[in-house]
């Protein structure tokens, strides 16, 4: 989010949140899984927005750096490098945006290259990109049959098999267990301010946003702070508004992140989702690049957090995260 919270009446700027880009199905069927999948370590970069972006290469041409989103069940590309490289146009599809849904028009991808791991048959919206922020992002119908590690320290992603046994991994390392909606995966042992929610993992959000009813529910046990208007720009230029408050503490299983910021708005992936009767949260960027290393793992729905700080309570490890000194102050 470039290091700035703005104000949506005074029109500065504008914050950008990435959708949950879909077709009628978690995977596209003409699409293809990952051929001759092997363990390679990837570098990542951020967009001026901070989300993570990979190089990727399509045909044998690139790199193009791709946005990596969890949240998004399909994979998109600008329609700028669409028509540079020619791409044939597929079968429509429905899109759902932050903002609204919508049918749209897609362009074969004959075959995607992440580092040594092959998708072919891709049948991606195609999309401005001034809106997009990018030349594309990758969707979980290229990466559910992987184990991904953001390793935030090194900059570095590793990309592995879920059938490839997993590494030793830190002592200290937490892990939560995760169930799928949609091919997303969704944290149910969570809460915020001691009130339960469900948390779902999304690497394309800028900044986490709660919906309505875990507004209300704050809001009825006197745990709202002040709110700021921000102004939310899906990537189809679709347009809404979130006030920005301030949580005293999220958990995630026996992760605890304090004094962190989040929006209120009821932006359709919730309702996509079936979340908009139950408080629930989207997990942004903002909150994800607060650790060393984040790992998840589509197939066995595991995500592990490595953060620099350790307490120890009771004899129990948790990991305590202090966004004060990171993220500006409202």
């Amino acid at each position: 989010m470039s290091g700035l919270l703005l104000p949506a009446n005074r029109c500065i700027a504008a914050l950008l949140l990435l959708l949950a880009a879909s077709g009628s199905n978690a995977a596209d069927p003409a699409a293809q899984p990952p051929s001759a999948p092997v363990e390679d370590d990837v570098g990542i970069g951020a967009d001026k927005r901070l989300r993570m972006t990979v190089p990727i290469s399509i045909g044998g041409k690139g790199p193009f750096d791709f946005l990596i989103d969890t949240g998004a069940e399909r994979t998109v590309i600008s329609a700028e490098l669409a028509r540079a490289l020619s791409l044939p146009a597929g079968k429509s599809a429905m899109m759902h945006s932050m903002t609204g849904s919508g049918e749209v028009q897609t362009v074969i991808i004959p075959e995607l290259q992440v580092s040594k791991n092959k998708v072919s048959g891709i049948h991606a919206p195609a999309l401005k990109q001034m809106h997009l922020g990018a030349a594309g992002m990758l969707g979980i119908d290229t990466l559910q049959a992987q184990r991904i590690t953001f390793d935030f320290e090194r900059q570095m992603m590793t990309v592995t098999p879920s059938s490839t046994p997993g590494k030793r991994y830190a002592p200290d390392e937490i892990v939560v267990t995760a169930q799928s909606r949609l091919g997303r995966l969704v944290l149910v042992d969570a809460s915020i301010d001691g009130e339960k929610l469900m948390v779902v993992l999304d690497t394309g959000a800028e900044v986490t946003i709660g919906n309505e009813a875990l507004r209300r529910k704050l809001a009825r046990k006197r745990k709202l702070g002040e709110t700021v208007p921000i102004e939310l720009i899906s990537v189809t230029g679709g347009r809404m508004i979130a006030d920005y408050t301030r949580a005293r503490q999220i958990r995630l299983g026996g992760v605890l992140i304090n004094d962190f910021p989040i929006g209120f708005a009821e932006v359709h992936p919730f309702k996509q989702l079936g979340l908009s009767d139950r408080p629930a949260l989207l997990l942004g960027m903002d909150a994800l690049r607060l650790f060393t290393r984040v790992s998840v793992d589509f197939a066995s729905r595991k995500v592990r957090f490595l953060s620099p700080e350790l307490r120890r309570s009771n004899g129990t490890s948790m990991r305590f995260v202090s966004a004060e000194s990171r993220l500006p102050r409202l």
